[in-house]
């Protein structure tokens, strides 16, 4: 038993030691070291202080915290989470505005075109009590005809209407009629037009001619057998001087023009008015066409 209780001693003297205790125990050789002290055992300190203060000594060790730190790392990835997704949401928000701002501008745009478009009418309606005796017509009789030198779509006409010499008019019959075809022809012609260039070829008037709704057929107005060349036509009820010459940034004739058709019989008509001559009235074989 007292041997058992030395060797106790010398393990907790040496484990004091191996902490870097400040008392120091160093034990020399004895056969009884606790029992008869007949070994000579030198001790500095007290062996109950040093059990108390190894005991301090690993309570005042403290264990690393990893579970801390993941949930700190958690409750930093909570919070960025959260984070962006108030950030998604908040961008969801801005591009939902976005988008309905965006379509009431559309909106608001479409309306304003749409009342932009409505604006020609307006001016159609106002421009309706322009009257078609503003346009000097009369009949002319075409001496010659010929393809523009530089234009496939054109054709090149002199037309007389009872003046010195025949005028030089330009057209786009070219697709629809063969020079032969117009020559010799009485047709009418809008003699106060401003005289201009086309591709380089003087045209000092324009032909009248019908033309369906899709383009596809055109031809010049026919006047009636007997119609006396240089003859202007009339209007029944309507009075008033031709222009000298027609102001082409007015756009006069354009204004006229939308008034300007064949009846259910093919008679050239302003407002319902016919075309009429000496011989009686201007007419097409196209019913209800424009008259350009």
């Amino acid at each position: 038993m007292q041997w058992w209780v030395g060797e106790m001693v010398k393990l907790v003297l040496k484990s004091y030691m191996v902490l870097g205790g400040d008392t120091a125990f160093p034990v020399y050789a004895g056969e009884n070291f606790g029992g008869s002290h007949k070994g000579s055992v030198i001790t500095k300190g007290n062996v109950g202080d040093a059990f108390q203060k190894i005991l301090l000594e690993k309570v005042q060790v403290k264990p690393p915290a990893p579970k801390s730190v993941k949930k700190v790392e958690l409750e930093s990835n909570a919070k960025k989470t959260e984070a962006e997704t108030k950030a998604a949401s908040s961008s969801d928000v801005d591009s939902t505005k976005k988008s309905n701002s965006s379509g009431k501008k559309a909106a608001a745009d479409n309306q304003t075109s749409a009342e932009k478009k409505k604006l020609p009418e307006k001016v159609d309606e106002k421009d309706k009590d322009i009257s078609v005796s503003l346009l000097k017509l009369q009949i002319g009789h075409i001496k010659k005809a010929l393809k523009h030198p530089s234009a496939d779509s054109l054709l090149v006409e002199e037309i007389d209407v009872g003046e010195a010499k025949c005028r030089q008019v330009v057209s786009g019959l070219a697709k629809f009629c063969s020079p032969e075809q117009l020559t010799n022809r009485l047709v009418v012609l809008v003699t106060n037009m401003k005289p201009s260039k086309l591709r380089d070829v003087t045209s000092e008037g324009m032909v009248l001619c019908a033309s369906n709704e899709d383009h596809t057929v055109v031809e010049p107005l026919i006047a009636p057998e007997g119609a006396k060349v240089g003859e202007c036509i009339s209007f029944s009820g309507v009075d008033g001087k031709p222009e000298d010459v027609l102001n082409p940034k007015k756009k006069q004739f354009e204004k006229i023009a939308v008034n300007l058709f064949t009846d259910d019989k093919g008679i050239a008509t302003f407002k319902g008015i016919p075309f009429m001559t000496s011989a009686g009235p201007c007419t097409s074989s196209i019913p209800r066409a424009s008259i350009k």
